[in-house]
């Protein structure tokens, strides 16, 4: 394997301007030697040097600092990462035994502390809920068909037609009923 290096670019377009300038024949006659350099190479296996390789995958300015960007911010990162972790670790060391000390103060006051806020947050939400259900109620009574206002409509009419129902069945039972007293106690 033989290790070609290729021409820099800037020793090409020196070269194509040297052959601009040439006499037809000397023009002639590198063309034909630069022919017979590409048949040659043509020739050749097709194995390019790794210098050649390196050459073609070279990146652009905008690839470079968006890598170098990658890297700067990545190394800031984790840097900041080994910090929080560092001082997490040393704070847990430090402020463990306090804590232990401390805990027949804080265990009380978190727990009153939790107690009140628990119910501050579901006082809040009860009187949410009294709130909208007024609100519907004052809008269903008005006659402006809030939501669900249907729903209500078709119980309370299944309620009426329950309640009249039992109420005939009482009054034709009640009768039966009164029958048959009479007819155990032919006197009362």
């Amino acid at each position: 394997m033989t290790l070609s290096l290729s021409v820099p670019r800037s020793l090409q377009l020196i070269s194509s301007m040297a052959d601009r300038h040439q006499q037809p024949h000397q023009a002639q006659n590198q063309n034909q030697n630069h022919q017979q350099h590409r048949l040659s190479a043509q020739t050749r296996p097709s194995h390019t040097s790794f210098l050649s390789k390196l050459q073609g995958h070279v990146p652009n300015s905008t690839q470079l600092i968006g890598l170098l960007t990658l890297l700067v911010s990545g190394g800031i990162l984790l840097l900041l990462t080994g910090i929080t972790i560092t001082v997490t670790v040393l704070g847990l060391i430090f402020f463990t035994p306090i804590l232990i000390v401390s805990s027949p103060i804080w265990v009380p006051l978190g727990t009153v502390l939790f107690l009140t806020a628990a119910g501050f947050v579901s006082m809040c939400g009860f009187g949410a809920a009294v709130v909208g259900g007024l609100s519907w109620m004052y809008r269903y009574f008005k006659g402006m068909h809030p939501p669900g206002s249907d729903r209500v409509d078709y119980a309370r009419s299944r309620i009426y037609d329950t309640a009249s129902h039992v109420k005939d069945y009482a009054k034709e039972y009640g009768g039966y009923l009164q029958s048959k007293v009479k007819d155990a106690a032919p006197g009362a």
